[in-house]
This record gives structure tokens, C-alpha cells and sequence, in this order.
């Protein structure tokens, strides 16, 4: 059963259910109505005759009817009885219905009765007087509270049917409405392959659940895309990067075993395999890093890191690594409010992000003094790691963030896999964070990082 059709279906049920309660509860109240209204009636008898039998002293039987003729509407088969001291009737409007003594001594006892007989509607009173004690008993058919009664289930029942009908269809109309969206998310999402990852749902104006639905949609698309991106950076650039330094290593080797070469000659052999066996280590590192973190990227949980705490692990380990003056951390005005230099991240990902780019800041600038701001801002964190390296020019700033990418002046001068700042970059990204490139593209660069602090 499709979406549609069972919201149809819920809308009915519940908008059906409400409106028979309301029927239901018409119906009653009407019932109720129709039956206090008729006793209504029934004890003005009872009350006409209390006033003029009693008290305009026992008026005749015929100008009592009279009179109840004259302003009281008659109803069918009314019989109305005046009883005195002795249960003997004083007063009968009607003959052929009577009433049991002990029905009398109940009405003197309770003071005033009302019950149904049959299809008969009976009221009794006691009235005292100083002629003695009266018990005035009055009894009428309802004829028409059957077939209204029947009517009105009739016409609630037709109503019933007829508004559940149209609730039905009203239903549909609007679960058609509101689920049009996603009629058109899932019209989008069919034209979306393997070939055009790069495609995104098209947003909403409203800030709902099914623009959720399409911000994590596109999302998630954005992960495959990355996915799809690295397998086919691996096939296309990874093969190459491997096979280039095993190739090498395979033709110093056989050069030197075509014949005795001099210890000169073996001692530059055994360098070149050395150098192109640490580039192989450094790119299959770099390959498995990049694994690492394609399969963290739609794995990790993002937590409560505090930034400052991390520069120090990271300023520890290069201090272990370079010495005490290559890298300079600098912090600029240190907030008094802890929660400033919390972000949300993944802390093992985020120090391999900023790792490799100090990593290239001391590649880049053969090992020169690198120097890392770190800045508290009112909305974010700002760390500035800058170099003195030759610089990075305009066309490759955005260029520099792919997979396997080298810039063209550094490529012969400088050992690397091209991996590093696209992984930074991605894990940057999952951090919610931006990463900007400054530089005049002769003389140093800066990487500029800002994460969003957690609220």
C-alpha cells in the first residue's frame, strides 16, 4: 500500500471517527431533547390542573379541559387524574386509564414520578391543599418521537457515510499535496547514475522534515560522489604513482646485474632504489590514510574537541620530530570561557588533516621555520599555518585540494603522492570546517582554517 493511499486512509479513520462521536453525541442530545421536551409538556398539564382544580376551588372537569384546549396544544391519548385523601379519583379527563395505589402512595412519597409504561409517558406530583392532599397524575403517547427519532438515525447515518466518503477523497487530495515534493525528489533521484554523482535534489523553501530529508540526501550523494572520485583517481593516478618508482627500482636493478660495476656504481644504484623505495612507502602511507579517512568520512560520530588541547599534542610532536624552532605556535588572545575552544570534530582525523599540511609546509620550504596562528573569534576558530616555501600560484590554489595532484614547478623538486591536502581537505570538510589558500605565488603561503565553534 503506497504512502498515499494509507495517509488517505488514516486521515478517514480519524477525521470518520471524530465526526460519528459528534453524530452520536447530536443524536443523544436530541433524543434527550425530544424526550424532556414532550415530558415538558406533559407536566403542564399536571401544573394547569394544580392551579385551576386546587386552587379556583374545584373548578368542573369540563371547563378544565376547556381551558387546556384553549392554551395547551393536546397530546395523543392524554389522561390526566386527580387523586384526593383516599386514592378515590376527583378528577378524570379521560377514563379507561388507571393507576395502581401503590403508584399513588409512590408519588406522596417521592413527591413527583416520572416513568414509561408501554408507550406511554407518565407523570405524577403531590400537591398539598387546605381542601386535604392531591396527587395529580398525567399520562400521554408520543406518536412522533419514534419516526423522528428514526429520521434523525437516518440522517445521521446518510451524513456519516456521505462525509467519510468525501473525507476519503479529501484525504487523498491532500496526502497527493503533501507529498508532492517527494513525488518530485524521487522523479530527480531517477535520473541521478554513477556518471553525473555531481547532480543534487533541488531544495525547498520550507525549513521541514523533508528538507531534511533532502539536505542529507544530497549529503549523502556527496559522500558517494567522493567515493566514486577516489576510485577512479586510484585506477587512473594511484597504478601510475605505484608503478613509477617500481619500475625504477626493477631497472637500476637490472642495470647492475648486466655485469660487475664498481662500488661507486653500486653505492648510486643502491641510493636511486633507496629514493624511489621511501617515495613507494611515502605514496602507499598516503594511499592508506586516504582509505582511512574515505572510510570514516560516512562512519565517524563528530565530538566535543578542544582545539588548544590539540595544537599542543601537535606542536609536542613536531618539537619531537623537527626540533624546538621549526614550528612556532602562536596563540592570540586566550578566551576566558572554555567552551570557546570547543568544536565539533573527530580528533584523530582532524590531527592527520593538520599534520599533513604542516607536513607540506616544511616539505615546501625545505624545512624552514613554519609558523602556526592560533585565533579565537566570537563565532569561530581560526588556526593560520604559514610557510616560507616558493609560493603557490593562482591556477594551482584550486587544483591543489584534488587527488594526486601536483603543482608543475614542484613536481621534479619535491617527493610527494599528491595526497596529502586532498585528505586534509575532505576531512576539513567533515568538520565543518572551510580551508582558504593565501599566497602571492612567489614567496610563502598561508592555509587558513575555520571551524565553527559548538554551541
Amino acid at each position: 500500500m503506497k504512502i498515499r493511499t494509507r495517509l488517505s486512509l488514516y486521515f478517514t479513520l480519524i477525521s470518520s471517527g471524530t465526526l460519528l462521536l459528534v453524530l452520536l453525541a447530536l443524536y443523544f442530545a436530541v433524543f434527550g431533547f425530544l424526550k424532556t421536551d414532550f415530558n415538558k409538556r406533559l407536566s403542564d398539564r399536571v401544573n394547569v390542573a394544580a392551579q385551576l382544580y386546587l386552587k379556583a376551588d374545584e373548578i368542573g372537569a369540563d371547563s378544565l379541559v376547556q381551558v387546556q384546549q384553549k392554551y395547551l396544544e393536546k397530546l395523543p391519548n392524554e389522561v390526566i387524574r386527580v387523586y384526593n385523601d383516599g386514592n378515590k379519583a376527583a378528577f378524570v379527563s379521560s377514563n379507561g386509564i388507571y393507576w395502581r395505589d401503590s403508584t399513588i402512595e409512590e408519588v406522596r412519597r417521592k413527591g413527583e414520578i416520572e416513568y414509561e409504561e408501554e408507550n406511554r409517558q407518565v407523570i405524577g406530583r403531590y400537591f398539598h391543599d387546605n381542601q386535604g392532599d392531591f396527587v395529580i397524575l398525567a399520562s400521554a403517547v408520543d406518536r412522533n418521537f419514534n419516526p423522528r427519532v428514526t429520521m434523525l438515525a437516518r440522517i445521521t447515518l446518510i451524513l456519516f457515510l456521505g462525509f467519510s466518503a468525501i473525507l476519503f477523497f479529501a484525504g487523498q487530495w491532500f496526502a497527493s499535496k503533501s507529498l508532492a515534493p517527494i513525488q518530485r525528489i524521487i522523479g530527480e533521484i531517477r535520473h541521478i547514475r554513477s556518471s553525473n554523482l555531481h547532480l543534487r535534489i533541488a531544495g525547498v523553501k520550507n525549513n521541514d522534515e523533508i528538507a531534511e530529508l533532502i539536505s542529507n540526501f544530497n549529503n549523502l550523494l556527496e559522500r558517494l560522489e567522493n567515493a566514486f572520485e577516489l576510485q577512479r583517481s586510484f585506477v587512473s593516478n594511484a597504478s601510475h604513482e605505484l608503478r613509477t618508482p617500481l619500475t625504477s627500482i626493477m631497472g637500476e636493478a637490472d642495470v647492475a646485474l648486466e655485469k660487475a660495476r664498481s662500488a661507486q656504481e653500486y653505492n648510486r644504484v643502491l641510493q636511486s632504489i633507496s629514493n624511489d623505495a621511501m617515495h613507494l612507502q611515502t605514496t602507499i602511507t598516503s594511499l592508506m590514510e586516504l582509505a582511512q579517512v574515505d572510510f570514516n568520512y560516512t562512519q565517524t560520530v563528530l565530538q566535543p574537541v578542544r582545539m588548544d588541547e590539540l595544537m599542543w599534542e601537535l606542536n609536542e610532536y613536531w618539537i619531537e620530530k623537527k626540533g624546538s624552532d621549526k614550528l612556532i605556535l602562536q596563540f592570540k588572545e586566550f578566551p576566558e570561557d572554555e567552551n570557546s575552544l570547543i568544536i565539533m570534530a573527530n580528533k584523530s582525523l582532524l590531527a592527520i588533516a593538520l599534520n599533513n599540511i604542516i607536513d607540506n609546509a616544511f616539505k615546501y620550504s625545505k624545512d624552514a621555520a613554519v609558523n602556526v596562528t592560533f585565533d579565537v573569534r566570537p563565532d569561530a576558530i581560526q588556526i593560520e599555518i604559514t610557510d616560507k616555501g616558493p609560493g603557490i600560484k593562482a591556477e594551482d590554489t584550486d587544483q591543489i585540494f584534488k587527488s594526486f595532484y601536483r603543482a608543475e614547478r614542484t613536481r621534479n623538486h619535491v617527493q610527494g603522492s599528491g595526497i596529502g591536502l586532498y585528505i586534509a581537505g575532505k576531512i576539513i570538510q567533515l568538520c565543518n570546517g572551510t580551508i582558504k589558500v593565501v599566497s602571492d605565488g612567489s614567496s610563502g603561503s598561508s592555509f587558513i582554517l575555520t571551524f565553527v565553534k559548538s554551541t
